[in-house]
């Protein structure tokens, strides 16, 4: 061991003697520890709600979407894009869409949601939306079913909605639905808008709010004649095997593809929302440093009154050969000495608190926008090396300035006042 080191530590148990010190250092511990166990706490909660809201919109909306600006995809044009992009790496379906704003109503209300068409035997397109579903199944979109309440009527086909908008409408599994394109035909007199029945056979629950109370589904061939675009469709959604590798994805398929069709991962395409989110979480790690920056200074306070209380020690140190920068190593070795045993027990402290809040779920929530029903925390690496990194930073800083002060002191003033 460095006898700066030897000392430094010696100086840090020596409690007998300087009582008053001893324990302004463990204040000192203490503050570094509640600075790192808050800021661990807070950006566990901030990411937990981050992959919550994350993992509920890739449950519903595709990983990369294609589209064309103006335009529809013609029957050729996207079978040749899928041939040419369904070898890219991490892609695992490339299925057709077709989407619109429309309203939808019932006996009761009205709501404007925004229509997919979708193919219900490309199992991998609709895994996630199957998972969801509260009432009904997937392949019901492909029949013609006759209404509970007037079963010798017309046969409608089927359509999938999500639970927020069930219950908007006031319908349930087996009720009808009308849905109205308001530019449906257009006539002398004007445009007339386009009115379908169609009959309920399912409802999903994404978690997501916007999305349950927004979107609804019908098969693919239906959108199309709804629509009136014949064997078009709006664009191609790519669902991946590993949602990390988006970005690149977007590039591969960039590369391949013409400069008229868009390509966006969902990342881009919920850029706002993370952005908001990040911005937050930046922010209350900024605040939450002040708590480490006050402790920083307990710190600073500790050292110089050591300084004053080892005078003479330092100058018998350096009559005996020892160097300024031994004299600084001693005091920067104490502060940071400190400084890691403080955020030592303050990441432990901020992960076991987070482990047992998650694990046990104690913080319940009564819903709302994003149906939290408890208050969730994911740590993850890279927040942990910033705080642990950032606490130490901060530490190591406040010993320079007592640090340079012992180092110029002069044992002859000193030995001349003894």
């Amino acid at each position: 061991m460095p006898y700066e080191l030897f000392i430094s530590w010696r100086y840090l148990k020596a409690k007998r003697k300087q009582a008053f010190i001893w324990w302004i250092s463990v204040i000192s511990i203490g503050g570094v520890a509640v600075g790192v166990a808050a800021l661990i706490i807070v950006l566990a909660v901030m990411t937990g709600f981050k992959n919550d809201i994350r993992d509920k919109i890739l449950g519903i909306m595709a990983h990369v979407l294609i589209q064309k600006p103006g335009a529809n995809l013609e029957l050729n044009e996207f079978q040749g894009m899928i041939a040419r992009l369904q070898n890219i790496p991490y892609v695992a379906d490339i299925s057709p869409d077709v989407n619109g704003q429309i309203l939808m109503s019932s006996a009761g209300n009205v709501s404007g949601v925004k229509l997919h068409g979708i193919d219900p035997e490309r199992k991998i397109a609709v895994a996630n939306l199957e998972k969801n579903l509260k009432e009904g199944k997937i392949d019901l979109l492909q029949g013609k079913y006759a209404n509970v309440e007037s079963p010798t009527g017309p046969e409608r086909e089927g359509i999938i909605i999500g639970w927020e908008l069930a219950r908007i409408l006031g319908v349930f599994t087996g009720d009808e639905v009308t849905l109205i394109l308001p530019t449906g035909r257009m006539l002398p007199t004007g445009p007339v808008p386009k009115l379908k029945k169609f009959h309920v056979v399912g409802i999903f629950s994404s978690g997501f709010y916007e999305y349950d109370a927004g979107l609804a589904y019908i098969s693919l061939t239906s959108a199309q004649r709804f629509f009136s675009i014949g064997q078009s469709i709006s664009g191609l959604e790519i669902r991946l095997d590993q949602i990390e590798q988006s970005s690149s994805v977007v590039r591969a398929i960039k590369a391949r593809l013409a400069p008229a069709y868009t390509v966006q991962d969902w990342a881009e395409m919920n850029k706002s929302l993370f952005s908001a989110i990040n911005l937050e979480k930046l922010a209350m790690f900024l605040i939450l440093a002040l708590i480490v920056l006050v402790a920083a200074f307990n710190i600073i306070s500790t050292l110089v009154m050591m300084v004053m209380e080892k005078h003479s020690d330092i100058a018998t140190l350096k009559s005996m050969g020892a160097t300024s920068g031994s004299i600084m190593k001693i005091f920067m070795f104490e502060g940071s000495v400190i400084g890691i045993i403080g955020t030592g027990i303050g990441t432990v402290v901020g992960v076991t608190v987070c482990w047992v809040m998650d694990t046990f779920q104690l913080i319940h929530l009564e819903g709302g926008s994003y149906y939290l029903n408890h208050l969730p925390f994911t740590v993850t690496g890279v927040d942990l090396v910033l705080v642990i990194v950032a606490a130490i930073g901060i530490c190591f800083v406040s010993t320079l300035y007592p640090a340079r002060q012992a180092s110029r002191l002069d044992p002859v003033a000193v030995f001349r006042y003894e």
